[in-house]
């Protein structure tokens, strides 16, 4: 058996094995046993009691973190000529239409999301083998397809994300970073895990909630008490 480094026997000490702390504790456990000498990303975990193959059970939804991410989020705006004034000064970083779809067909995906109109989608749907794989194709459920793009664009900049259960039952995204006070961790994950559960489908039978995680980047992941998040 290796050798329990120095940095992991202060985990070991501080984060009992197989207690479920509540959200509150969490918050401010995960930034005492976060040791990097970067500013770390915040992840959170929840499995949920659904069945993802099922379309009546799919969980999908859109949050905006009080607090943000504490990212840089690059954002492309595809749009019409009339509304890229709008678009660039709610902060899209890119902002056009045909020069970068075609860009986008020569490989070029160097942005987080990608916002656009309607009228727009024509041209923007032969860009589903690259963009889909990548999670970067407008969606009108995740309100990256909207008649007000600069909205859209502002929300996007101040935290807002979306999400959707992976085929394995779990809800995974980044919910801030290290540097975050206590008070900012908690508010950010309690407004996402609120969230999932006023999504919760009707057909989901049994426990919900199953169980949530929270880790920074290469830290270990501290079990939360769903009750103390409902």
């Amino acid at each position: 058996m290796s050798k329990l480094t120095k940095n992991q026997k202060l985990v070991a000490d501080k984060v009992e094995a197989g207690k479920a702390y509540s959200l509150k504790e969490a918050a401010k456990l995960v930034k005492e046993i976060t040791y990097t000498k970067f500013d770390a990303s915040l992840d959170i975990d929840v499995r949920l009691g659904v069945d993802p193959r099922k379309a009546n059970q799919m969980v999908r939804g859109v949050v905006t973190l009080p607090h943000g991410t504490g990212k840089v989020t690059r954002v492309l705006c595809l749009c019409t000529p009339d509304a890229e004034a709008a678009a660039k000064e709610a902060g899209a970083d890119y902002v056009g239409l045909d020069e970068y779809i075609e860009k986008i067909k020569g490989g070029w995906t160097d942005v987080d999301v990608i916002i656009t109109m309607p009228s727009c989608m024509g041209k923007i749907g032969p860009l589903g083998r690259v963009l889909g794989p990548r999670g970067l194709m407008p969606n009108p459920k995740s309100g990256t397809v909207t008649m007000d793009v600069a909205k859209a664009v502002k929300e996007v900049k101040q935290g807002k994300i979306d999400f959707k259960v992976d085929k394995t039952g779990i809800v995974h995204t980044s919910i801030g970073k290290v540097s975050f006070t206590e008070e900012q961790i908690y508010d950010n994950a309690k407004e996402f895990v609120q969230t999932i559960i006023k999504l919760k489908p009707a057909a989901a039978k049994g426990t919900y909630l199953k169980s949530i995680f929270i880790s920074s980047t290469m830290s270990q992941g501290i079990k939360i008490d769903p009750k103390s998040v409902e």
